[in-house]
């Protein structure tokens, strides 16, 4: 019972980190459950559906903050909405899952430790061509994990200098949300499992993900938290790959 208490106090944290840097947190959500032992099987939809609250809300703050750039986004949405229903209806064997999953979080990993301080000073247009691949390649990736991709866009965009912080966060929190539903309307093709615990999760995750997104869009220092999240990514990861439990 005592570990129940511990998961949603936790759950809360990874909501409201993630989403004061423009993220659902499927990835954060994700690593949770590997730690407590929760089955693949409800691991992908849960995550995904925590993710539609949590990077909406995220998106309308930074959206208001005048961070958005249509522009930018539709062509990585367009070419990653069908690729992540694609991605949903993919059956993954328990085992690769895990090790995948396992490998995936690296990614967030290096991400948060040393790609904190990049920033575009001088931002360039963003290529369609270029733009439509980058979607697709992490649409299907994230209906077949079950994230909704942002935590591997937000870099790639970084790296383009296509946008800033703030841009990034902002377009990185829709395309999490489009690509989070899409990848649940394919594993509604296939048939899914929620946990009974489910709109308790998504209470807790919305109300972390509504405080995290105000206070990153309007007054965080973004780098402070996400030393938090590269460790509890750390230990999801380890606990992935090399053990099977």
């Amino acid at each position: 019972m005592d570990s129940i208490y511990l998961f949603y106090g936790l759950l809360f944290v990874v909501a409201f980190l993630y989403a004061s840097v423009g993220h659902g947190g499927a990835s954060g959500y994700l690593a949770l459950m590997a730690i407590f032992s929760i089955s693949p099987d409800v691991m992908k939809p849960t995550a995904l559906m925590l993710n539609l609250f949590v990077s909406l809300t995220s998106f309308i703050q930074f959206y208001r903050g005048g961070h958005f750039q249509w522009k930018t986004f539709l062509p990585l949405a367009l070419a990653s909405i069908p690729m992540a229903f694609l991605g949903g209806m993919v059956t993954v064997d328990a085992d690769i899952y895990k090790k995948m999953l396992g490998i995936l979080l690296l990614l967030p990993i290096v991400r948060f430790l040393f790609f904190r301080n990049l920033q575009a000073s001088e931002l360039v247009p963003a290529k369609t061509g270029m733009s439509i691949l980058i979607g697709a390649g992490i649409g299907f990736l994230s209906g077949l994990i079950g994230i909704g991709g942002g935590i591997i866009l937000s870099p790639v965009l970084i790296l383009l200098k296509w946008t800033d912080q703030k841009q990034t966060a902002a377009i990185s929190a829709l395309f999490i949300f489009v690509n989070s539903l899409s990848g649940l309307g394919g594993q509604l093709v296939k048939g899914i499992q929620f946990s009974t615990d489910m709109w308790v999760y998504v209470a807790i995750a919305f109300l972390g993900g509504l405080f995290g997104a105000y206070f990153g869009s309007l007054r965080f220092n973004q780098n402070v938290i996400k030393y938090m999240l590269a460790i509890v990514l750390m230990v999801a990861a380890w606990k992935l790959i090399f053990t099977t439990a």
